[in-house]
């Protein structure tokens, strides 16, 4: 016996010099982990750059964790700014059972090695930039599995049903996925979450057995088809299906009241028809509900008034006409009503919607309203964001409007209203974005505007507006932080809602630098709403890369009969990134304190500024699109402007006083002659002559050296008078042009319907 006891001991022994042998594995395996994403990414490191060498146990280093046996069976690198491919040996860490390297830019192919991780129950990669096939069949261990927003390619069922035994739940949204899906889960009996989106499935939406799970998500694949009525039978624990964006037609099951648990159903954007089901109603805990863009009978169910929980509601583009449905009045829990881009002309009043008393959301925008904005408006006070464009809305803005003090999201635009902005406006402070472009309004702008200390995004395009820039006008937007920390606090304005994502294109000038980025960031419904949200939130969306860190605000006053001088204070719109005055009648010099700001893109075109172009305006490091084309700017263009290594747009055009020789060396030397057009005292040097060195404090120098003869004299008197003369004609017609753009914006807008 005691023999057996000394083996016994010794056998346990063994084991306990097994695992620190194996512990010290793992440590060697960290190390080389944090030698290898060091060597790949030299700054921007994440927190396994805090690593010790001297720290005994791994157990102890930020983002890992130990088993019992103090091995390391968790390890979370996820937003660790890890850039390049994937590390090779996470194998040797025989005990790892979790692995998180989400929210990174990870490039390549799935590494090899991963496949022999086969302990691994939690696997997320979500985020990267992963691509290739995607084989994870080894992988039988999994219970989450976690791929999407990567660039992973080819049929998804070459995993199944390999890895379906523990599997619980899937996320490959926002692939390159293809296969049919139909039976593809069918033997997952642990199943409970899946997330297919923004794919390349084919074959029918959903599978016998899909009630088992609690959330099934298909948008935006390939998916055709009709729904059986079999396919939501009594028992169905579904609480969220979304299958929106495909080919799916037919009427859609009633047998979705099977579904009690379901709280939110997103239809939008099929070819479902006939009634809505009155079944619905019966789902007491539904929350929200999104059947835009389908062709659902104009009458809306009774039944709906029984959904007490219901927040948001969405049923726009379904070619619905007339009056607004009064039943939508009497779903007095709704936060989020969107109607957008039906043929409604009538009801607003009359249907009770002005009345829901929680309402936050309300986007009516793209129908046929017309007479007056409803007074009633005012007495919305939940009211965060309310959405009016492209109507036929007339008369003035009601001045009572500033008593919506909640109100964040103000979009007017593309209507008939006249008459001035009223000063009102001016009680907004929780304002973010005012849009009331494309109408008629004219006076001047508001002084008051100034107070609304959290506005961004202003866009007054094509209007009648005149008067001065107040100097009070600079103070907007210079303390958007309040607004922010409310949204952070409590997201409610700006949750859920797919049609939103419409609303938000519109508001957003793809145009320019920068916000092109975030255009092409939002062409999902999924990056629209989160890019959204952080905008809104007072986030960061730009890369790392990019010169701004602060809010992309913008203002746009293009196309109006603004005159007068640019005020001095304009130093102050710190947050301010796109500032277009261009189609005015802004004259005197422009101010230098204006190289204060932080601009992308500034357009002061078709105005009458004069004197020289300050040197300071190359001291905007951040500036990508420079048009200061058809003014009346003089003296030598500053050499600071060489200077501006971002700058890839420039047009001086049609300044006819502009004089001197345009540099060969800096920026302004990848420009050719297109940007200075109608510009005759310019002059270029040959590509063989060296760069002097100009001094743009003096004047031009232009005349002093060689006297031009009386025909070159002649020359350029004709053309400064036509280009002088061409420049008034311009701006006479630009009332007329901005009118025509008006409309043309109004027609296209209305065909993308």
């Amino acid at each position: 016996m005691a023999a057996f006891h000394h083996i016994l001991g010794a056998f346990f022994q063994a084991l306990i010099i097994a695992e620190v042998i194996l512990g010290q594995s793992d440590r060697e395996v960290l190390r080389e982990l944090k030698s290898f994403l060091q060597a790949q990414n030299p700054i921007n490191r994440g927190a396994y750059d805090t690593w010790s060498e001297a720290e005994v146990s791994p157990c102890r280093l930020q983002g890992v964790g130990c088993d019992a046996a103090g091995r390391v069976s968790y390890l979370d690198l996820s937003s660790s700014s890890i850039a390049g491919p994937s590390f090779g040996n996470f194998s040797r860490l025989n005990r790892l059972t979790h692995l998180d390297l989400s929210a990174n830019s990870i490039t390549g192919q799935l590494h090899p090695d991963l496949k022999h991780c086969r302990g691994l129950q939690y696997l997320n990669l979500s985020s990267n930039l992963i691509g290739g096939a995607l084989d994870v069949s080894t992988l039988t261990n999994l219970r989450i599995l976690d791929l999407s927003q990567n660039r992973f390619q080819g049929d998804i069922r070459t995993n199944f049903p390999s890895i379906c035994r523990n599997l619980s739940v899937i996320a490959v949204s926002s692939n390159n996925l293809t296969g049919r899906i139909s039976g593809l889960f069918s033997g997952c009996s642990k199943l409970s979450d899946v997330d297919l989106s923004w794919n390349q499935f084919t074959g029918k939406a959903v599978w016998k057995g899909v009630e088992r799970l609690t959330r099934f998500t298909a948008t935006a694949n390939n998916l055709t088809g009709v729904i059986p009525s079999s396919t939501f039978p009594k028992g169905c624990k579904l609480q969220s299906l979304d299958i929106s964006s495909n080919q799916l037609s037919g009427s859609f099951p009633n047998s979705i009241a099977n579904c009690t648990s379901l709280k939110t159903l997103s239809l939008w954007n099929n070819s479902f028809g006939g009634s809505i089901p009155p079944g619905i109603g019966s789902i007491a805990g539904l929350e929200e509900l999104g059947l835009s863009s389908n062709q659902f009978h104009h009458k809306i169910p009774l039944e709906l008034m029984n959904c007490t929980n219901l927040k948001n509601l969405e049923i726009s583009r379904n070619t619905f006409g007339g009056e607004v449905q009064q039943v939508l009045g009497k779903i007095t829990s709704l936060k989020s009503l969107v109607l957008q881009g039906n043929n409604y002309s009538g009801g607003i009043v009359s249907s009770g919607i002005l009345q829901l008393p929680n309402l936050i959301y309300l986007d009516l925008s793209f129908n046929k309203f017309s007479g007056k904005l409803p007074n009633e408006i005012a007495s919305m006070t939940s009211i965060e964001s309310l959405v009016l464009a492209n109507n036929n809305f007339s008369g003035k803005i009601p001045p009572s409007y500033g008593r919506l003090l909640r109100l964040q999201a103000l979009d007017l635009s593309y209507n008939n209203l006249s008459g001035e902005i009223p000063p009102e406006i001016g009680n907004l402070a929780s304002l973010l974005l005012l849009m009331l472009a494309g109408n008629q309004l004219s006076g001047e702008i508001p002084r008051e505007i100034g107070n609304c200390t959290s506005l961004l995004w202003l866009n007054l395009v094509g209007n009648q507006i005149s008067g001065k820039i107040p100097p009070e006008m600079t103070n907007m937007g210079r303390n958007p932080g309040p607004t922010f920390a409310k949204n952070r606090r409590n997201p409610s304005l700006i949750k859920s809602a797919t049609s939103k994502c419409f609303a938000v294109y519109r508001w957003v000038p793809a145009s320019y630098p920068e916000f092109d980025f975030v255009e092409s960031m939002m062409m999902s419904q999924k990056n629209c709403l989160t890019m959204w949200n952080r905008l809104l939130m007072g986030y960061d969306i730009l890369p790392v890369s990019s010169p701004l860190r602060t809010a992309l605000g913008y203002v746009q006053l293009s196309g109006n009969l603004l005159s007068g001088e640019i005020p001095s204070t304009i130093s102050a719109m710190k947050n301010i990134s796109l500032l277009l005055l261009d189609g005015n009648r802004l004259s005197g010099h422009l101010p230098s304190e204006i190289s204060s700001m932080q601009l992308v893109a500034l357009n002061l075109s078709n105005n009458s500024f004069s004197g020289q172009i300050p040197f300071t305006v190359g001291h905007l490091n951040s500036l990508e699109s420079l048009d200061l084309s058809w003014n009346n700017f003089s003296g030598a263009l500053p050499s600071s402007l060489g200077e501006l290594s971002k700058l890839s747009t420039l047009n001086v055009s049609y300044n006819p006083l502009l004089s001197g020789e345009v540099p060969n060396t800096g920026q302004l030397s990848t420009f050719n002659e297109q940007s200075f057009l109608g510009d005759p005292l310019l002059s270029f040097h040959s590509p063989a002559a060296p760069s002097p060195h100009s001094n743009d404090n003096q004047p031009s120098t232009y005349g002093t050296e060689k006297h031009p003869t009386n025909e070159e004299i002649t020359v350029l008197v004709v053309t400064f008078l036509v280009c002088f003369s061409a420049t008034f004609v311009i701006r006479e017609l630009q009332s007329f042009v901005y009118l025509y753009h008006v409309a043309l914006r109004k027609i296209t807008n209305f065909r993308n319907l």
